[in-house]
């Protein structure tokens, strides 16, 4: 049977794409899918499909690319279905071309079955399907998320499908009373979930995790409030906030006006997701509406508790009060405090705690995509019998890993090719130990018998000291089995560390993709001082999908526990390494590049804190630059060496941009300290209202 999705942009990261990648690869067990993209805007999806899956893209948006066709003459023509810029804008809205596209794609697929995924498609499908094949729609939101505009349009397309799946019973309730004369079936089927690949959580971390777009419906502005609520009595947990979306400003406004930058963290889209939820103790959802909620059950199945706003629909259809999670009354006059009291609960017990994570694992199963793939199939057997008469009684098992991470882009796997029968980027798992060492898995069938080792090689190094580091890879070499290399918990030299598959004998060599990176163990890990110095490492992905290390090794080290942006200056707290705070500790900020006529700024340091003025880095010393860059360094004790201050400790390999702070305004400049890309601290000084083009300095 062949089974075709139809996606708006299967490119992404969106709980639509995620929910479709799941039950496509669960279905791919026993038959022939297919996921056309009616829009590419970029190369690769973000998000590794099932290899038994096809990808078939309509539309090419590809900035920059030659075959770009967002600005052909069709393309600038409207679409003949969806006219009003209130229910389709931007860049992928549709079009007079995606129209031809789509409409040629439906006439010609040999699929059996045709499953649109949004409400757009679902015009397409209705207008453009044939009666060859089984026409389903899916709703991956609400009735009532939809304006009328868009009702216009979609409900008249529902009625002339065959079925129609919600993702809520209740949803499909709404549905069935706005279109009681519907040809079409309208049922309710919940997203397809799979269980992790990561670890779950051992729940000893103090971090509570929400994840999501950052949109108004998801309110996160409550769940921000509801933590402060509790902050000063839960002093030692911290609250991370995955997700990319338009009300990223507005929140990280609210967190630093309530002074919590310190204590909350958006933390921007991360793929896969799996590997956060596990560094968590408690989920939260404190959204005014979900549709199903994905998000939950992926917390769930890491055997986190979900703390959720009782809204329409999903979580009271996937959360019982108090066996497997918690849900919190929705009421705009106290949804705050409601929630924030139920936050203070759970982060006070637990063994509350346990009990319910261990309940959420197990029912997380319900959502498992074999069970949901059982459902769909159910389906097209009841709509046209015999359908699936060819399917074989038995699975052959579910393709696990699906959030490996965005696939790697083209770039050099080293000095030679990937020898016959060998991929040219095998794909790592990666995990950090209790004693720091880090392990690297490959699959097996990836692999030949000569590649026999997994390297470690610092980037832009010269020579052979501190180049490379080798592990031997250890285990079976059959199908479906893993090799193993163990890193030990050995100082690295300072820097960015590649990873390889080697074979030694030819000195060949190829890079690994990250598939799965788990860094839970490195929360609350001390950095560790060696004779070497003070040292720490954290296995991360790169920006194109490889697997490297950041490595930190330093005679001494001054630890940036905690930055307070005050209104004279800026209050640091540190704790040393390597060395000792003593009298005349001080710290002290220098201007990067300076030519010594403008002096350091400094600032005693009595019991690991101090407050360093402003003054006079609240002026501009090189206006002709964007600006001025302080970099921060701490004396230890009067006559030693400074040593830089910094935050390499935890689990970032990279701290800007992540680890935020708010700025001061001083006169005409405005100050703020961030961390750089070697993940130490500097306060940087800029115009507060920049300067026009050809203005005097």
């Amino acid at each position: 049977m062949k089974i075709e999705f139809l996606l708006h942009n299967a490119y992404g990261i969106g709980g639509t794409i995620r929910s479709t990648v799941n039950l496509a690869a669960a279905l791919a067990d026993r038959h022939e899918v297919r996921i056309v993209s009616v829009n590419r805007p970029v190369d690769e999806p973000e998000l590794t499909l099932d290899p038994r899956v096809t990808l078939t893209p309509l539309v090419d948006l590809r900035e920059g690319a030659e075959t770009d066709e967002y600005a052909t003459p069709l393309n600038q023509r409207p679409s003949e279905i969806f006219r009003d810029e209130r229910i389709d804008n931007g860049r992928m809205a549709a079009t007079a071309l995606t129209d031809e596209r789509v409409a040629a794609h439906l006439a010609a697929t040999d699929a059996d079955v045709v499953i649109a995924t949004r409400p757009k498609l679902i015009g397409y499908l209705a207008k453009y399907g044939s009666d060859r094949y089984l026409r389903l729609g899916q709703e991956h939101l609400t009735h009532e998320a939809h304006v009328p505009e868009l009702h216009a349009v979609m409900d008249p397309a529902i009625a002339a499908l065959d079925a129609f799946a919600t993702v809520s019973e209740a949803d499909a309730g709404h549905y069935r009373e706005a279109l009681p004369d519907a040809r079409a079936r309208i049922l309710a089927i919940p997203n397809a979930v799979p269980a992790p690949a990561a670890e779950p959580s051992d729940g000893t971390s103090n971090v509570i995790v929400s994840a999501g777009r950052l949109v108004a419906v998801k309110r996160y502005d409550r769940l921000i409030a509801a933590f402060a609520a509790i902050a000063a009595e839960r002093p030692d947990w911290n609250l991370r906030i995955y997700g990319r979306g338009p009300a990223k400003a507005k929140l990280r406004k609210q967190i630093e006006e309530l002074g919590l930058y310190e204590r909350i963290t958006l933390m921007g889209a991360r793929s896969p997701i799996e590997t956060e939820w596990s560094k968590g103790a408690v989920a939260a959802v404190a959204s005014d509406a979900e549709s199903f909620g994905m998000t939950i059950v992926e917390a769930m199945h890491a055997g986190l508790p979900v703390v959720a706003t009782d809204c329409p629909y999903g979580p009271r259809e996937i959360l019982t009060d108090g066996t497997d999670g918690v849900l919190v009354p929705l009421d705009d006059a106290g949804a705050v405090d409601a929630y924030a009291a139920a936050l203070l609960k759970i982060t006070g017990d637990a063994a509350l705690r346990d009990r319910l994570g261990k309940a959420a694992r197990e029912t997380a199963l319900r959502y498992a995509p074999a069970r949901i793939a059982d459902r769909y199939e159910e389906l097209f057997e009841e709509l046209r019998p015999g359908c699936t008469a060819t399917v074989p009684e038995k699975r052959k098992g579910l393709l696990r890993g699906l959030f490996g991470g965005g696939r790697a882009k083209a770039a050099s796997a080293g000095p030679a090719v990937a020898a016959p029968g060998a991929i040219a980027h095998p794909e790592a798992r990666c995990s950090v130990a209790a004693d720091g060492t880090v392990i690297v898995r490959l699959r097996a069938e990836q692999l030949t018998a000569a590649d026999t080792h997994a390297l470690l090689r610092r980037r832009g190094a010269k020579g052979k000291e501190g180049v490379a580091v080798r592990a031997p890879l250890t285990g079976a070499r059959e199908p479906g089995a893993w090799a193993e290399a163990r890193f030990a918990p050995a100082p690295l030299a300072e820097g960015r560390w590649d990873s390889y598959v080697e074979r030694p004998g030819d000195k060949s060599r190829r890079r690994l993709t990250a598939a799965l990176v788990e860094q839970k163990d490195l929360l609350n890990r001390p950095l560790a001082t060696t004779g070497d110095g003070v040292t720490a490492r954290v296995p991360y992905t790169t920006s194109d999908g490889f697997l490297a290390v950041r490595a930190w090794l330093r005679p001494e080290h001054a630890e940036v526990t905690e930055v307070r942006v005050g209104a004279d200056g800026v209050t640091l707290t540190l704790t040393a390494h390597g060395t000792a705070f003593g009298e005349g500790a001080e710290i002290i900020a220098r201007l990067r590049g300076g030519d010594g006529s403008v002096g350091d700024v400094r600032a005693p340091l009595t019991n690991g804190s101090g407050r360093l003025p402003y003054e006079p880095m609240a002026r501009r010393v090189k206006p002709e630059e964007e600006q001025d860059l302080w970099d921060l360094w701490v004396r230890p004790a009067a006559g030693a060496a400074l040593v830089r201050a910094g935050r390499i400790a935890g689990d970032f390999a990279d701290r800007k941009g992540v680890d935020t702070f708010p700025a001061a305004k001083r006169g005409e400049v405005r100050l703020r300290p961030y961390f750089t890309v070697t993940n130490d601290l500097t306060i940087t000084v800029k115009d507060a209202e920049p300067k026009e083009e050809g203005a005097a300095a």
